[in-house]
């Protein structure tokens, strides 16, 4: 595939758009005002991947611990603006990296002169984020719904405030929770537009209807060359975000990050815990960030082979478990209750022998 060339923009030391890989990331689920479970799940996210990290910015109390949260996060901030400039303005001054607002709700043009100006003087850029639930009224009634067209004009209408006052540092996003609908609205902004864009499906819904829908839409437009940053919007704990996101980015070989999985579905020859097995194996190598694949497979009969290619894998059968490195036998494992960390303490001399 070939991806759009778009300009590059800097959210602190993380490149997007250009020749810079899909970026990751998500917003943190937390109160803003809660300064210490605030950073907790940002250190949560940047562990598993997540490069830059967007907040609430709901009130002046949030805005009052912007600075001393910055001071401590090890990935780049973004602040996530609505209707009031002061905030905006206050994320700025506290060292925000960039700025997540719609340039109309903001107030009146002075309040949008000041943003600009502030934004400006400390390089950071401005993310115009179209959303289908809360689109203008006059958009709604000339098109119908928000429909992807709709999304469109709003995106460009914000654009062409911040371009007058001579602004260009911007990434576009246009969300709504419906798949069709919002491939539908990139293609269009992708072909009129040269900014970086920033893609997901907004409300996409818990842990598998999210990932699915995700995956779908942000698939689709990925693999079309549409995207330069993403975020996987989840009813769930935002660090499963960053793990879809991965995985997305894996299937389409755009990016990799920590160990591929192989696990067989099941089936009737199936004679171990096969399903808690591999829960147990993924969840042991969480944070691990090299990449290579491992497979886990339920059966000594015909794992190895249909495995042959992964790095390192375990086949159980009755009693016994087979480890194996490219479809290679290394050793047998006897018990049910040894496969996991004789699996494990393999896993590590491979790594090891890596390094």
């Amino acid at each position: 595939m070939e991806r759009k060339q778009t300009r590059v923009v800097r959210v602190g030391g993380v490149g997007i758009g250009g020749d810079n890989p899909v970026r990751v990331q998500s917003m943190c689920s937390t109160d803003t005002r809660d300064v210490a479970a605030t950073l907790g799940q940002i250190n949560q996210l940047a562990e598993a991947g997540c490069e830059i990290v967007r907040l609430a910015v709901p009130d002046d109390r949030a805005a009052s611990v912007l600075a001393d949260i910055r001071k401590q996060s090890p990935v780049p901030l973004i602040a996530d603006i609505h209707f009031d400039h002061r905030l905006a303005l206050a994320a700025v001054d506290a060292g925000f990296d960039g700025l997540r607002i719609n340039p109309g709700n903001i107030g009146d043009e002075s309040k949008v002169d000041a943003v600009v100006r502030a934004a400006a003087g400390a390089g950071l850029p401005i993310r115009i984020g179209v959303n289908g639930g809360s689109l203008e009224k006059d958009l709604l009634r000339r098109y119908g719904g928000p429909t992807p067209e709709a999304m469109v004009e709003s995106g460009l209408r914000h654009v062409a405030m911040l371009e007058a006052r001579g602004f260009h540092d911007i990434k576009i996003s246009l969300k709504t929770s419906s798949v069709l609908k919002t491939i539908a609205a990139y293609r269009i902004m992708s072909a009129k537009v040269d900014y970086p864009l920033h893609v997901g499906i907004t409300e996409a819904g818990t842990l598998v209807r999210g990932a699915v829908k995700s995956a779908v839409g942000l698939g689709i437009l990925l693999s079309e060359g549409i995207g330069d940053t993403m975020r996987v919007s989840l009813t769930h704990d935002p660090v499963a975000e960053i793990g879809v996101a991965y995985e997305i980015l894996r299937s389409l070989s755009l990016r990799e990050r920590g160990p591929e999985i192989i696990s067989c579905p099941t089936c009737g020859r199936t004679e171990i815990n096969l399903i808690g097995l591999a829960e147990k194996v993924e969840e042991a190598l969480r944070g691990v960030e090299e990449v290579f694949t491992v497979a886990v497979m339920g059966c000594v009969v015909n794992g190895p082979g249909e495995a042959r290619e992964a790095d390192i894998g375990i086949a159980g059968g009755r009693n016994l478990g087979i480890i194996f490195r490219k479809g290679e036998v290394v050793r047998k494992v006897k018990g049910d209750e040894n496969l996991l960390p004789e699996f494990m303490k393999e896993i590590e001399k491979f790594l090891e022998e890596r390094r």
